[in-house]
């Protein structure tokens, strides 16, 4: 295995991260004199793990090694990681004992019939995204929601990249926005995982590393996120603020598009509001139809 594996690159900036992270004391060692580092020290780590320094330094630098299983588990529990790290620990470390395959399986994503079918017959607002967050399809409900996004170039009809959009910062007062952009950057980070040197991946994300000091700040966290689900609050004009539940669900394909739906408890003012919401855009849909009827109506 060469040290330019891009999965041994990803494993090995992922550990730097998840070390850099932790303090001594958050694992039971006294800090002692002066540190260059913030985080824990490679031979820290390595000692918690039962690792010698450079067989862990290794690994970090992306070199020619292959940690078995049980080390992971050791590099994992010396690091504290979650369910979800400790899956991302391992995919990235068994990716990079392969060989880079040749030709990597790169087809245009493609949503199902099927799936557009039930977008338009859900009642909630509903998208579905790509792999590297990729707005595929929505539906009347989500345009009445987000706003109509046919108005963007289809290369930038992208949730990270409208996230990050600087002609859009003033929308970013809502207190969870940070929340948010760490949920995307986590699951294009589990993207990532998949392949590492994707164009649209790498288009992506070295756009936003060139023009947002605030998306390299968060990107540098290596935070990975599976699916994600969560609250947000719209303040939608005529309507007023509206609170929905919003949660992913993959399609199939490894890695394939998923569907973002939000919802509103059954009962609640909320779910009076998106009513209203939805309401307000038929009315809306049918004069604009008036106005400028489309082909073969």
């Amino acid at each position: 295995m060469s040290s330019r594996h891009p999965h041994a690159r990803e494993l090995g900036d992922f550990l730097r991260a998840r070390r850099g992270r932790l303090r001594p004391r958050d694992v039971g060692l006294e800090p002692g004199g002066r540190r260059k580092v913030t985080g824990l020290r490679r031979e820290e780590l390595a000692l918690l793990a039962g690792l010698s320094t450079d067989y862990y330094q290794r690994i970090e630098q992306g070199r020619e090694v292959r940690p078995s299983d049980d080390v992971l588990e050791a590099i994992a529990g010396a690091l504290g990681l979650g369910d979800g790290e400790r899956r991302h620990l391992f995919t990235l470390a068994h990716a990079a004992r392969r060989p880079v395959p040749a030709r990597a399986d790169r087809r245009p994503e493609r949503v199902p019939d099927r799936t557009r079918r039930l977008l338009r017959v859900t009642d909630t607002p509903a998208v579905v995204l790509g792999r590297h967050l990729d707005l595929l399809d929505w539906n009347p409900m989500a345009e009445a929601l987000l706003g109509d996004p046919t108005g963007y170039p289809p290369d930038r009809l992208n949730m990270l990249l409208l996230l990050f959009d600087d002609a859009l910062t003033g929308r970013r007062s809502c207190p969870d926005w940070e929340r948010q952009a760490l949920d995307y950057i986590g699951m294009m980070r589990a993207a990532v995982a998949t392949d590492p040197t994707h164009p649209r991946a790498t288009a992506i994300v070295g756009e936003l590393s060139i023009r947002s000091a605030e998306f390299r700040r968060l990107w540098a966290r290596h935070d990975v996120r599976e699916s994600v689900s969560g609250t947000k609050t719209f303040r939608v004009p005529g309507v007023g603020d509206i609170a929905l539940d919003w949660d992913t669900y993959p399609l199939p394909g490894n890695p394939g598009p998923v569907v973002l739906v939000f919802t509103a408890e059954p009962g609640s003012a909320d779910a009076d509001r998106l009513r209203l919401l939805a309401s307000l855009h038929a009315t809306r849909s049918a004069h604009a139809d008036e106005r400028y009827p489309r082909p073969g109506r």
